[in-house]
């Protein structure tokens, strides 16, 4: 058997080690030097799409010479992206959401918790395996259902000078509910003693995590606003191939309606083809509905029968959506963090439609970006063929207000992260587990305190 295989040497890993945690049998390969600095980067990626496609868009510009990076998702679609070079994914078995406390397995038919114990163990050893420089973890401190806890305890133990960095949205949900939920899991010990620094992509002028959430000094000491996440611009030569590809002809308007992985994302698509049903005459419109790939079968079904009596067309996912995003007049969707700042980015007119439960994280982003004049929105429950009707004609006839603002916006975060990555790319990994290895330093003698508070903390 050729263990050079990567998926084969990560199991080879998993059946010789036993999930052990002693550092003494990864000393000779880290001792090994390479000139690359790996980034490894883990999205638990459960109900939607938005993660994996943030994910990717700052790995994407995270890479340059010499610069590995692995990602870790549960995205049942990671393999539909295309990677370029120097970056690869590990799929580990995917998770959906039941209750914001209950977790199922997304495929495979076996209990809950043995599935979370097979992504824990691939987590582990592929950090074990990978030796990273950078660890990012996306949105929850310990992963999902803790899942990351063992990982970052190695790191910590046995590569302390690898940076753990905890990326965050600006809004995570109401204050009232952070607060429960962070003092409930200790949350705040958790950021002071895993985690090197805290990424926040967002800006604090706009809504300000630190005071709304109550977070510490000894934690926001080390937190980074970033600014918002922008997406690569297409090229015009894409943007109006895309144009093309949808059949646009004399001054026709382009719609695009997408519900990102749309598991709830039916009664958007339900509200916008009843608008559509009820006009007497055909509109100078064309229009696109992108179901996502998490709708459940019956309610894609009813959308796709609608829409083919309409003439409009549908896909079930859209592999390079940045394009026609980029090539839409107007985008009516759900408001993630990851789809308005694509849409800004893209300087693309945004019709929001914002959950409210279980968080109400998408809600208060509408109504923060909306006080901004940056997008237009529908309440939830307010969502109709009527109420959809006029905020898309008003949009589409007066779109300077929200056009100019956009036009205005700064979007910042990747050159910020860039610049963190340069300052840590100056460091050298040092092992603890040999202290043979290393001088005495004070930065050693810190390390080696860190470490010990961190065992007893947890």
């Amino acid at each position: 058997m050729d263990f050079s295989e990567p998926i084969v040497f990560l199991f080879k890993i998993m059946i010789r080690e036993a999930w052990s945690f002693n550092c003494d049998s990864y000393l000779t390969s880290f001792m090994s030097r390479t000139p690359t600095y790996n980034i490894l980067m883990y999205s638990h990626d459960t109900y939607g799409l938005g993660h994996i496609r943030r994910t990717m868009a700052i790995a994407t510009q995270l890479r340059e010479p010499h610069v590995n990076i692995l990602i870790l998702t549960g995205s049942p679609i990671a393999g539909r992206f295309s990677f370029p070079e120097q970056i690869d994914f590990v799929r580990i078995p995917g998770m959906i959401k039941k209750t914001n406390e209950e977790y199922l397995p997304l495929s495979i038919k076996i209990n809950a918790q043995h599935a979370l114990n097979i992504r824990k163990n691939i987590i582990t050893a592929t950090a074990k395996t990978f030796q990273p420089h950078l660890f990012i973890v996306d949105k929850e401190p310990l992963g999902l259902k803790k899942e990351v806890l063992p990982t970052l305890q190695w790191l910590r133990r046995c590569q302390p000078n690898t940076q753990t960095i905890l990326v965050l949205r600006d809004i995570m949900d109401d204050r009232h509910s952070v607060r429960k939920d962070w003092n409930k899991k200790g949350i705040y010990d958790i950021l002071d003693t895993l985690y090197s620094e805290i990424w926040v992509y967002g800006n604090r002028e706009f809504y300000d995590p630190i005071e709304e959430n109550s977070i510490q000094a000894c934690v926001s000491r080390t937190m980074h606003l970033t600014g918002y996440i922008p997406l690569k611009m297409p090229s015009e030569g894409q943007i109006q191939r895309a144009r093309k590809d949808q059949g646009l002809q004399n001054g026709e308007k382009l719609i695009v309606v997408t519900t990102g992985g749309g598991g709830d994302g039916y009664c958007v698509m339900d509200a916008y083809l009843s608008m559509l049903e009820r006009e007497s005459r055909p509109l100078p419109i064309k229009n696109v509905l992108i179901t996502g790939p998490f709708m459940p079968k019956q309610e894609r079904k009813k959308v796709f029968k609608r829409a083919r009596k309409l003439g409009v067309r549908t896909y079930h996912f859209y592999r390079n959506m940045e394009k026609l995003l980029a090539a839409a007049d107007l985008v009516v969707s759900m408001g993630g963090y990851n789809t308005i700042c694509e849409l800004l980015s893209l300087r693309t007119l945004p019709l929001i439609v914002p959950r409210d439960t279980p968080r109400k994280e998408q809600l208060i982003r509408a109504k923060t970006f909306h006080r901004n004049h940056l997008i237009d929105y529908i309440p939830w429950h307010q969502c109709g063929a009527e109420s959809m009707r006029e905020k898309v004609f008003t949009l589409l006839e007066s779109p300077a207000a929200i056009t100019g603002a956009i036009s205005r916006f700064q979007m910042t975060g990747i050159s910020t992260l860039q610049e963190r990555l340069k300052a840590f790319r100056g460091l050298e990994p040092i092992n603890v587990c040999n202290p043979a290895l290393q001088p005495v330093t004070e930065k050693r003698v810190k390390d080696s305190r860190l470490a010990a508070g961190v065992r007893r903390a947890i």
